[in-house]
This record gives C-alpha cells, structure tokens and sequence, in this order.
C-alpha cells in the first residue's frame, strides 16, 4: 500500500513545481496524520494519504484565476484538479470521490463524518501552528 504515498507524492510535485513551500507544507501534514492514523480506528490509508497530500491543490488554480486563494477558493477548486491528478494513477473511483469530498471541506465546518476528514483537519492543523499560521 506505501505505493500511493509515492504515486501522489510524484503527482504533488509535478503539479506544484518549484512551490516548496506548498510541497513541504503537504509533506508534513501527511507525516502528522500518519502519526494521528495509528491511534484511529476505520481510517483508509489511500485515501488519507491521497487527502494530505492534495488538500491544498486548489490555490494554485485559485491563484491562476482569481489572483489570490482562500479557504473557501481551495475548496472549490481543489477537487476537480485532485480527481483529474487521481485518476490519472488508477485511484478507485470511489476512493477519489471521497478524497475529492474531503478536500472540498477541509476548511469548513465538517459536512462528512469522515473519519480521513478528522485526522486530515487535525494534521493541517499542527503544521499551520508550527508554520506560524
């Protein structure tokens, strides 16, 4: 199963490019959640790792746009770029529609008893403090 942390790692950089500060941020969310997951019951390793790692895909394209990103803009253009970059690596299909159902709420109040959309919040939480955020 420690082939989608690559796979999406791969996907991740690719798309973020030269933005390390994107692409550490969402390493290091992933690496907290993976700590959090062990004392988590239920909690699917594609899709938690798949989460952490594209939580923030959106403000790119936000930015593109808009000229900016926010939590309500990351949400909105978050998961149809992570279901494009997800099924470009075979993800199931229903594991990639509720990745892209978490990324779209990572920021608001939960609308998914998720439990991936639990562990996801708390990790982005503990790297935004330790990030100064």
């Amino acid at each position: 199963m420690n082939h989608i942390k690559g796979k999406v790692t791969k996907l991740l950089v690719d798309y973020f490019g030269d933005d390390f500060r994107r692409i550490t941020h969402a390493l290091d969310v992933m690496k907290h959640a993976e700590i959090i997951m062990k004392n988590t019951m239920g909690c699917d390793y594609e899709v938690l790792i798949a989460s952490t790692l594209l939580h923030d895909i959106g403000i790119k394209r936000s930015e593109e746009l808009l000229g900016y990103n926010n939590g309500k803009t990351q949400e909105e253009y978050g998961p149809p770029v992570a279901e494009m970059l997800l099924a470009g690596i075979n993800l199931d299909p229903e594991k990639i529609r509720k990745v892209c159902e978490i990324i779209g709420n990572h920021h608001s109040p939960s609308r998914f008893e998720y439990v991936e959309l639990k562990v996801l919040k708390e990790a982005d939480m503990i790297v935004n403090r330790a990030e100064g955020n």
